[in-house]
């Protein structure tokens, strides 16, 4: 799924690419104070060919209460570099859930800095406790 360092599925060109990765490097997860993008929350960022612009992302928690807006803040912020689009639909996938070896190296880094703690080793560990 990673392909020159984004971490999304996308059809867009290279340099809007990197002004999406800088606006959503603005918005902040209300959870986890990392930003959406590093968090590894959006998956897919798709214009069709009617000028729809569609959004995949996801969460950090099923029931996170501030899911809507957070969806909404990430709309108007693609829709601010992806000017061309005539419509966007965000859809919220809680299909395959978010877990921490989804983060950039970068989130990573942050999380450690902010915790003291790697989560990707921890998530790790829990999974082979798991399966033992």
């Amino acid at each position: 799924m990673e392909s020159n360092g984004v971490v999304f599925k996308t059809n867009l060109p290279p340099d809007k690419v990197k002004k999406l990765i800088e606006v959503l490097r603005n918005i902040y997860d209300p959870e986890i104070p990392i930003n959406v993008y590093d968090l590894g929350l959006i998956r897919e960022i798709t214009l069709s060919e009617d000028g729809t612009l569609k959004i995949v992302m996801t969460l950090t928690a099923v029931g996170c209460p501030v899911s809507a807006s957070l969806a909404n803040e990430v709309g108007l912020a693609v829709q601010s570099v992806v000017t061309e689009a005539k419509d966007v639909e965000v859809d919220v996938d809680f299909e395959r859930p978010w877990d921490p070896t989804q983060m950039t190296p970068e989130g990573r880094e942050m999380f450690k800095a902010i915790y003291g703690y790697d989560i990707v080793e921890q998530y790790q560990q829990q999974l082979q406790g798991v399966q033992q």
